[in-house]
């Protein structure tokens, strides 16, 4: 990981020189990751920022609080840190500002994902820097994922199966909904600790599955991301289960859906999830390289259309160290799909208050078509008991 790292950084100077930028600050700790193959876990939520400053020229500096200084130390590869403390004078402002310089005409930060109290510090220390947006810069990088990380994504995969698996076995009449995300956590964390050791860079990395567990039954299906609740499951109830924030694994995340129903399925609800399936198989046929994203968008659309259903959902988003990459697979995104990107692919029906058609999946492109990271059953699924 830290090798595969340490490549990136220097793949996105070379850019950086191509295109005369000098310095970039890096604060979103999927960016973090991608570069210096670290993350924290007391981060800007507590007002401790830490961030990767690279340079076109020289080595990347690392700014971290002092509490996190010595985990960072093992698990990265850059081997500038500067640490800060909560009060004095080792301010992590202090700390930047010693690495960016007096008066920088141009500074390139993640316009879209820089912190607040970042962002006022640069306002104001430098009211005369022109703050440019690097990450397009380094989305070029990101967009296609190379074999190593296309595995760790498969690893995130096998995980995540076991987790859809845990959910379906926990599904009977009287069972409540809190007591399936249970299951998931606890079938997600053994699967993921099989491919962890507790040495090297390895031993940073917790298996536990985490995050609410986005999960609806019965009329609530309809609602797209309610959390797990005390509900008891009541027969012909839908059951959706959405993995989207809780599927990853060292920092990569995918996408994962599927829908079941208690015991048996009612007429409307099987047309309806049918009809999902449906669309989302139409979007992955129409994948491979040249074919354009939005091309694919317009394929679900279609099968939506022709049985009589509305959807405002995307079919897709481009997944890995981040929920959200680009491109995305909507109307509009006229970005030509090349063999390496990794996208969740989905489909997607609401009828307000009644039931709800859904099923995701997360895929690699190849140089003929794709191939799946996730599996599950793409069909009517009832519960096991």
């Amino acid at each position: 990981m830290l090798e595969e790292a340490k490549t990136r950084t220097a793949n996105l100077q070379i850019r950086m020189k191509e295109r005369g930028i000098r310095k970039a600050v890096f604060t979103d700790e999927s960016s973090i990751a991608y570069l210096a193959g670290f993350w924290g876990y007391l981060g800007i939520e507590f007002g401790r920022p830490t961030m990767l400053v690279v340079d076109a020229d020289d080595a990347p500096v690392i700014v971290t609080p002092l509490m996190e200084s010595e985990m960072v130390r093992e698990m990265t590869w850059v081997e500038d840190i500067r640490v800060w403390e909560d009060a004095g004078q080792r301010s992590w402002g202090r700390a930047l500002s010693e690495i960016v310089g007096e008066s920088p005409a141009e500074l390139w930060i993640e316009r879209n994902h820089i912190p607040a109290i970042v962002r006022n510090y640069l306002d104001d220390r430098y009211p005369d820097a022109k703050l440019s947006d690097i990450s397009p810069v380094l989305g070029e990088l990101r967009v296609i994922k190379t074999p190593f990380e296309i595995g760790v994504m498969k690893q995130a995969g096998s995980i995540a199966e076991a987790m859809m698996a845990a959910a379906h076995n926990s599904l009977a009449e009287g069972a409540h909904e809190y007591e399936s995300a249970i299951a998931v956590i606890e079938a997600g964390s053994r699967a993921a600790a099989k491919f962890l050791t507790e040495r090297g860079w390895d031993r940073f990395v917790s298996p536990m599955i985490h995050n609410l567990q986005i999960l609806q039954s019965g009329a609530d299906t309809s609602m797209v991301h309610r959390r797990a609740s005390v509900k008891a499951y009541e027969k012909f109830d839908p059951v959706y289960f959405c993995f989207c924030n809780m599927a990853q694994f060292k920092q990569y995340k995918l996408g994962f859906d599927r829908m079941f129903h208690i015991g048996a399925v009612k007429d409307e609800a099987a047309r309806v999830q049918e009809a999902a399936i449906a669309a989302q198989q139409a979007a992955i046929a129409a994948i491979r390289p040249g074919v354009l994203a939005e091309d694919v968008a317009a394929a679900a659309n279609e099968v939506y259309q022709e049985r009589g259903y509305e959807t405002g959902y995307r079919t897709g988003r481009s997944i890995g160290v981040a929920y959200l990459e680009a491109p995305e697979l909507k109307a509009g995104d006229k970005t030509p799909l090349q063999a390496g990107m990794t996208f969740a692919v989905d489909g997607g029906i609401s009828i307000d208050g009644a039931t709800a058609g859904r099923i995701g999946d997360s895929i690699v492109v190849t140089d003929d078509g794709m191939e799946y990271i996730t599996n599950y059953p793409r069909e009517i699924l009832l519960s096991n008991g």
